[in-house]
């Protein structure tokens, strides 16, 4: 028995997104059942290098199959400039539970953003109003094209208005679009006021406010990974229906972990988790809903579901490098 060595193009070509979407959504189920097991999230701190690494390990189980793996992360902030590299780079090992082979290594980086834009895509499933035609974005970075990728699988997009001071990256996402859906360069308020928005932003002061969003957009809240990150006003947030993906990690790095740790907002304004609305214990969207924010902070559990997609659907087409990690002779 081999491993299987998966580059980025792989991870790209095998992380179809309708299969990531429906794996992901199992993920959350059974995240809300109790059928997974996920550590907390682990750092090694490096300040001499303005970086650190993140490890996390996950195992989940639904009614037709389960997974285990482990995605090794960094954020290394002076990567582009010093070295000419990514400052987040990610590694998964995907294993078999039951003999702990290791039955792929492939790129993490591409597979996060695959399996964040199906997290989005879900909440928006459930959160949006179904005929949602528009979808707004705040933060033309790279995330952004993942967000439009994966939202579109489950709503009818047709506009999309993108808002980011870099207007050289604007242009870039127009670009890529062109021909498909109706892209054009916005302010923020013009974004907010579509069906969907999304926001990708690394920001600690929020830039959208309860005025620049309509009356029942539906907010994916993704920029927000790490203690003071904030996209998303007081007043906005306090306005919503918030559905968070796991209360601990939100609470801490979320969206809104700013108000949540300053008292503004408390357990009592969180509408529920991700994985209650997937299994029917909470309302998604109903005739009385409003304004929505999905809170999406990463779970460990959502890389492994996309790896076993990439996994499956490369060994399906003999795609990959196999090599022989372990001596299986022994």
């Amino acid at each position: 028995m081999n491993t299987l060595l998966l580059d980025s193009d792989d991870v790209d070509e095998f992380a179809r997104l309708a299969d990531v979407i429906e794996a992901v959504e199992q993920a959350f189920a059974a995240f809300e059942r109790g059928d997974t097991q996920m550590p907390a999230k682990s750092y090694i701190d490096l300040p001499q290098y303005n970086g650190d690494f993140r490890s996390m390990p996950a195992y989940l189980e639904t009614d037709e199959w389960d997974a285990a793996g482990l995605k090794w992360v960094n954020v290394h902030p002076d990567n582009p400039a010093k070295h000419d590299l990514p400052t987040v780079l990610g590694t998964m090992i995907y294993s078999d539970p039951e003999t702990a082979f290791p039955l792929a290594i492939m790129d993490g980086t591409t597979l996060t953003m695959k399996r964040t834009g199906a997290a989005a895509a879900v909440a928006t499933d459930y959160l949006a109003v179904d005929d949602a035609s528009s979808l707004g974005i705040v933060g033309a970075g790279v995330q952004s094209y993942t967000q439009l990728d994966a939202i579109s699988e489950v709503r009818p997009i047709e506009e999309v208005v993108v808002s980011d001071p870099d207007e050289e990256r604007v242009q870039e996402f127009v670009a890529a679009y062109e021909g498909r859906f109706d892209v054009r360069s916005g302010s923020i308020a013009a974004a907010g006021n579509c069906d969907v928005l999304s926001t990708v932003t690394p920001v600690e002061d929020p830039i959208v406010g309860l005025e620049d969003v309509g009356e029942h957009t539906h907010v994916n809240a993704i920029g927000a990974d790490a203690e003071g990150k904030h996209e998303l006003s007081d007043e906005l947030l306090q306005s919503a229906r918030i559905v968070i993906d796991d209360h601990e990690q939100c609470t801490h790095s979320g969206e809104i972990n700013v108000p949540y740790g300053e008292g503004v907002l408390t357990d009592a304004d969180i509408h529920g988790e991700i994985g209650e609305l997937v299994v029917g214990a909470a309302d998604g969207r109903t005739d009385e809903t409003g304004i929505t924010v999905f809170d999406s902070t990463g779970l460990a559990i959502q890389d492994v579901a996309a790896a076993r997609v990439v996994y499956e659907n490369a060994r399906a087409t003999d795609s990959g490098y196999d090599f022989g990690l372990i001596d299986t002779d022994q």
